[in-house]
């Protein structure tokens, strides 16, 4: 089992970066794959990004591909999610969520994830 816990969120101003962490405790922090989800108010969880359990393949939402970068440090236990560029848009809360990396659900799909932190939300606004 991990237990997810972000960090890293606040307000940015339009064009603006954050670096969001996801500390994940448990010794097998290595064999889940992890990615990350955002909940804007009134809309559904989307996926942005994950990367596999040794963080050599990573996929992105199209809305954020080029803007935004996942990465892990497994000596660290901790998943990053560096934002760039950032956008109103933008603005949620933000959730690290780990799976199985034997998992055959898309990175995607927010069902095959089965640990969840808390999130941290994300302003973005001048």
């Amino acid at each position: 089992q991990v237990q997810p816990v972000e960090s890293g969120g606040g307000l940015v101003q339009p064009g603006g970066s954050l670096r969001l962490s996801c500390a994940a405790s448990g010794r097998t922090f290595s064999s889940y794959d992890m990615g990350w989800f955002r909940q804007a108010p009134g809309k559904e969880r989307e996926f942005v990004a994950a990367t596999n359990w040794s963080g050599g393949s990573a996929g992105y939402a199209a809305s954020v591909k080029g803007r935004f970068t996942i990465s892990r440090d497994n000596a660290a236990n901790t998943v990053y999610l560096q934002m760039n560029s950032l956008k109103p848009e933008d603005t949620a809360v933000y959730y690290c969520a780990a799976r199985a990396s034997s998992s055959l659900r898309p990175w995607s799909d927010s069902r095959g994830y089965a640990y969840w932190g808390q999130g941290t939300q994300v302003t973005v606004s001048s």
